[in-house]
């Protein structure tokens, strides 16, 4: 039966783009199935316990009924295991480069902006500068071989993950111990979660999560990468922009479960459409 998951930062209020994901990923556990609700509260300080509660209050007015798991905040032992046993194997080296030293120094723009050109791989650790743990690509490929995935709307792929170069799994800071590419994973994994519901925005990352699934003996799941809900201009809809919150439209008195009908349908807000256009989906 499938197990699918709905993973909100509570960084931030739901929006209409959260519900289109987490009615997409509820209904395709369906009737037989599990939806699972994972809080991923490692983003430091803006992560908060109180929109967390929001979040299940929000879900609940959509109509959706869900089993939640533990939240991220208290797999903090996994991600570390994970990262040493990655350094063991000679696949993540130190990095202090700024975001200012990668955006001048990179030639490739990516699906999550300019891809890091393995600046420090061969470069000795200075001690005294703060790093992140970055996964050296070429020489995980070399142990695995070539990977596939399977999404549901694009078929078989051929996994990449050159496309985002040697990505960072562990930060700089230490209170947001792993990035999403590595705490995704292994909850997943931890989760028994077999198809994994995303944005199309996130396709090209799952090129990366297959890669950590094979180096740390994880099960593959099947994926399915929907489609956005993209303001008039095109872009997606974002916390960080002001996209109409789901507990204001809660507690102004909105239907929840009309809206979920209607986001079943195809129907929406005045000048929101779906695109694909975001992020790397073929």
């Amino acid at each position: 039966m499938p197990v699918t998951r709905f993973a909100p930062s509570p960084n931030g209020p739901l929006h209409l783009g959260h519900a289109l994901s987490a009615v997409v990923s509820h209904d395709l556990a369906g009737p037989d199935g599990t939806f699972l609700l994972r809080i991923e509260d490692i983003d430091g300080d803006r992560s908060r316990a109180d929109l967390a509660t929001t979040f299940r209050a929000d879900l609940a007015w959509l109509g959706l009924r869900w089993r939640e798991v533990p939240a991220q905040s208290t797999r903090i032992a996994a991600y570390r295991a994970a990262a040493d046993r990655l350094r063991g194997l000679g696949l993540l080296y130190s990095c202090a480069c700024t975001r200012s030293e990668i955006a001048a120094s990179a030639t490739i723009i990516g699906a999550e902006g300019p891809v890091y050109p393995g600046t420090c791989r061969d470069r000795p650790p200075d001690p005294a500068l703060p790093a992140a743990w970055r996964l050296d690509v070429p020489a995980a490929l070399r142990i695995t071989g070539p990977l596939t995935w399977h999404d549901a709307l694009a078929g078989e792929q051929q996994a990449r993950p050159q496309l985002l170069g040697d990505v960072v799994l562990v930060r700089k800071d230490p209170s947001t111990p792993a990035s999403y590419h590595l705490a995704a994973t292994l909850d997943d994994a931890a989760d028994g979660v077999t198809l994994v519901t995303r944005g199309a925005d996130l396709f090209a990352a799952t090129h990366i999560h297959r890669l950590l699934q094979a180096l740390l003996d994880l099960p593959v799941p099947r994926w399915h990468h929907h489609a956005l809900l993209a303001e008039p201009d095109g872009r997606k809809l974002a916390k960080r922009r002001g996209s109409p919150a789901l507990a204001d439209l809660r507690l102004a008195g909105e239907d929840g479960r009309a809206l979920a009908r209607s986001l079943r349908d195809g129907r929406f807000p005045a000048g929101l459409h779906l695109t694909r256009s975001v992020g790397c989906y073929p």
